[in-house]
This record gives structure tokens, sequence and C-alpha cells, in this order.
């Protein structure tokens, strides 16, 4: 349930080195371009090789799937949030943000399956600023009516922090390694 394998088919450039990674110790003429990257689907910190004369920009979406890509020649492995620059580390944010608002209907689908994890631990609970109370609230209101939007949320649960940037926050604390447990970001 939360260590799915993530194949991804799509990422976001965070940052683009077009002379390598600067805590490479190889010589300059021996680094290779390196763009670092969010995994549009399952939030997978990846770094990856783009094709020869190929520059990307940041926030540049491109395909990473097992078909014929356009743009990258091929993924050089996965990265940790530590390994990440300064750029790609401050451009996240805005990526996470974006990305949620993108695919609202993902997230509404997580607040209306949500399921305990065991018997003193919810799903919802995982979200920041979610405790047993708010929890309650948001069973007790999905029964009556499954959630459509955020929107719907903040107003049919009283007192609920922001849905959407509880969302962020969870994802964020999850790209940096902050719990065991993995909602959205993927292995």
């Amino acid at each position: 349930m939360f260590k799915q394998q993530a194949k991804e088919e799509y990422a976001v450039v965070l940052d683009f080195l077009p002379n390598g990674h600067p805590m490479d110790t190889k010589p300059g003429h021996l680094k290779t371009p390196i763009a670092q990257a969010l995994g549009r689907d399952h939030f997978v910190l990846l770094e990856l090789v783009p094709k020869k004369d190929n520059f990307l920009q940041i926030h540049d979406e491109v395909y990473i799937g097992e078909g014929k890509r356009d743009k990258i020649h091929h993924i050089y492995g996965k990265v940790i949030f530590d390994r990440l620059t300064q750029t790609a580390k401050e451009e996240l944010n805005f990526v996470v943000e974006e990305l949620v608002k993108k695919h609202e209907k993902r997230f509404i689908e997580f607040f209306n399956k949500a399921a305990p994890i065991n018997t003193r631990r919810h799903q919802l609970e995982l979200l920041p600023g979610i405790g047993k109370k708010h929890m309650w609230e948001l069973i007790e209101r999905r029964e009556e009516k499954l959630f459509e939007n955020f929107s719907d949320i903040k107003t049919r649960v009283k007192l609920m922090p922001d849905p959407e940037k509880t969302i962020i926050k969870r994802i964020i604390m999850e790209i940096k390694q902050e719990d065991k447990y993995n909602l959205f970001v993927g292995q």
C-alpha cells in the first residue's frame, strides 16, 4: 500500500546543470549535463541526462517513459533531497504546488478513500494539521456525500486547515523522507 515501485512517464525539470553537477569530481571535459527533476505522477526525484545539444529550461515537462524520448537521453538515477542544488530545492515547492493544482481530482479521491493504516492510525492523520477530530469530521462528511474539490472540503469541514496546502506539505515531507509512511511519493 505505501511502498509502490514508481515508474514515471513524465518529469518536471527543477534545475538544469549544463556543465554537470558541481559536486562531481570529474574534470570539466568529462562532466555530463544533468537535469534534476521531479516525477509528475509519483513525485520521485530524478537526475536526467539530456540528449546532446539539448538545453532544458526549469519547469519544462519532459517525457522519460519507455517509448522514444525527444529531450532526454537516459535517466541517471534517483536522487535524495539533500543532493539537490539550491535552485532545485527552491523550485520544488512551486512545482509540487502546480502539480497538486493540476491534478486536484487525484487528491480529492485520496480524501474520499483514505483508510486506516492500523488500529490506532488513519491515513488522514498523516496529513499535517489533521488530528483525530478533523479525521472523524472528514470521514463523517464524506459518508454524507463525497468531496468534489478542495473548496468543498474547506466549506464542509469546520476549522479544517487548507486541504491543498496540507497535501503540498505532506508531499514535501515525503520527498525529504521525514516519515516512514508514503501516501503520495513513490519509491
